[in-house]
């Protein structure tokens, strides 16, 4: 279990240096259009956009590649599942095993389900994946406004991840050297797991309250108005990102009503 929120970029390409508002923005812009639209060709153009826009955003293919890989394999399951599962099976039939059966037209359905799911995981690790968490916090309280008790909160939160990930190996390689490993008995394993966590998640809410003390103490719930040691500021560049975004969601809806099949929830 290893978790890192460092950015994996060249700091000097174009997409790591844009204003994390502004990456914010056009995430959510690209994940809410894939998201509303319910047929197949609109995510599927939009994940087509993402991946031109990766070589712009200097995150290496082998960092980029193990960030998606556990999301990209949940979507895959989301196809078949729903493709199995789906409530009727129109259209020609393409696997009957028994009471089995996968239909164009279920299959179609749920391939637009799970493009949706890759445009939306994409799209959110391409934006945090080049943005520095810091930065990110900086720029919500400067450019949205959001409370700084929030955005300061919420950053220490996230600068904790990586110990518990390191407390998590810590805990299994403890217990690991006392002899308690589940070996091939699921029960066993699942009371194993179930006990890890559980002792993880007393370590964290203790890290938590000294933590949360040691901001008070330090003056970090002020309701002073505070300064800021980097200043975030939105440059032409930064409009460009968002402005470009909207554009591909226009054309991705477009060219998807052009062909006759854009549908919306």
């Amino acid at each position: 279990m290893t978790i890192s929120l460092a950015p994996v970029c060249d700091a000097r390409a174009p997409i790591a240096r844009a204003n994390p508002v502004a990456k914010l923005t056009a995430a959510v812009a690209v994940s809410t259009t894939a998201l509303i639209a319910s047929d197949w060709l609109t995510p599927l153009l939009l994940l087509a956009a993402l991946l031109a826009v990766v070589p712009f955003s200097g995150i290496r293919i082998g960092a980029l590649a193990r960030r998606l890989r556990w999301l990209w394999s949940a979507a895959l399951i989301v196809v078949v599942v729903n493709a199995v599962f789906a409530a009727e099976q129109t259209g020609r039939i393409l696997i009957a095993l028994g009471p089995l059966e996968i239909s164009t037209g279920a299959l179609l359905d749920a391939t637009a389900i799970g493009l949706r799911v890759l445009v939306a995981a994409t799209a959110g690790v391409l934006g945090f994946a080049t943005t520095d968490p810091t930065d990110l916090a900086d720029a919500l309280t400067q450019q949205l406004r959001a409370p700084a008790r929030f955005t300061l909160g919420a950053l220490a939160a996230l600068r904790l991840l990586p110990l518990m990930g390191a407390e998590w190996r810590q805990i299994t390689s403890a217990r690991r050297a006392r002899g308690l490993e589940g070996g091939w008995n699921p029960a066993r394993r699942v009371r194993l797991f179930v006990s890890t966590m559980f002792a993880l998640l007393v370590g964290a809410i203790r890290r938590a309250g000294r933590l949360a003390a040691a901001m008070d103490a330090r003056g970090f719930d002020s309701e002073i108005p505070r300064t800021y040691a980097r200043e975030q500021r939105m440059y032409a560049a930064d409009w460009a990102v968002i402005a470009g975004a909207l554009l591909v969601c226009a054309t991705a809806v477009a060219v998807s009503a052009a062909y006759g099949v854009f549908t919306a929830f």
